[in-house]
């Protein structure tokens, strides 16, 4: 199967006298679904952005199956979105202007686009908001119509960062039950510190931490984050909900 991202080698930072990433070797393959984890600085925003595009490797090689051109393939969900919530657009323009870098300058949105636009805010259960100011719509709500917004171009590949952040709990599950039925149509990497949540529905797991360690499974045990040097906060639980931080 033909990978739709394939980094080789790939060492990145912001000087050139210091890599965040070091000889990373790491593939997405259509339909993936990759938990993308590590600790605060070990490079899981960075490789973000080498796969955006954002961020040219300094060493190694990047290689997209579609070419260069990533606006129309990849989706991207960032971990803040910030919008004026006092600024006069509606929910339906919001996820429309998803597609600006597929239009021309000026052109006008077509029945189809906003059809397109209609059904995702119906997916996600917002079908009765489309026509509502974006600022009248809690986090959560929010949280769904830039989702739609990162998928209405039907992308190859989803990213998302930590998109749980700013989300209730209630949302937080039809969150990953939306992009469980996603990942039917599209590869996703998802970056979160909650693997304990995350483990029940990726598929596989990348631990960044300077280097990157993929692991072909879900499960994932505190011995496999200390061979990885991968120091991170588990999640367990039991009849009383706590939480088991190891050493750093």
């Amino acid at each position: 199967m033909e990978s739709l991202v394939s980094l080789k080698g790939v060492f990145a930072g912001y000087s050139p006298q210091k890599s965040v990433l070091r000889n990373i070797d790491f593939e997405v393959v259509p339909n993936d679904f990759i938990g993308i984890i590590g600790p605060n600085g070990g490079g899981k925003s960075t490789l973000l952005k080498v796969i955006l595009g954002l961020l040219q490797p300094q060493k190694g090689s990047l290689h997209y199956k579609w070419g260069d051109n990533n606006l129309h393939h990849i989706g991207y969900l960032p971990q803040v979105n910030t919008i004026d919530k006092v600024f006069p657009i509606k929910v339906l323009d919001v996820v429309l202007s998803g597609l600006m870098g597929k239009k021309q300058f000026l052109s006008r949105y077509t029945h189809k686009d906003k059809n397109r636009a209609i059904e995702l805010l119906d997916f996600v259960g917002l079908q009765n908001f489309a026509t509502k100011p974006i600022g009248q719509l809690s986090g959560g709500q929010m949280q769904r119509v830039f989702l739609c917004r990162a998928i209405i171009n039907n992308p190859a590949l989803l990213i998302l960062d930590e998109p749980n952040t700013y989300v209730d709990k209630h949302f937080e599950a039809e969150l990953y039950e939306l992009l469980n039925k996603l990942n039917e149509e599209m590869a996703i990497l998802l970056v979160s510190h909650d693997i304990g949540t995350i483990s029940s529905i990726v598929k596989t797991i990348a631990c960044v931490n300077e280097n990157l360690h993929y692991h072909k499974t879900n499960k994932i045990s505190p011995e496999l984050l200390k061979t990885y040097n991968c120091p991170i906060e588990l999640i367990t639980h039991g009849h009383v909900p706590h939480r088991v931080l190891h050493n750093h």
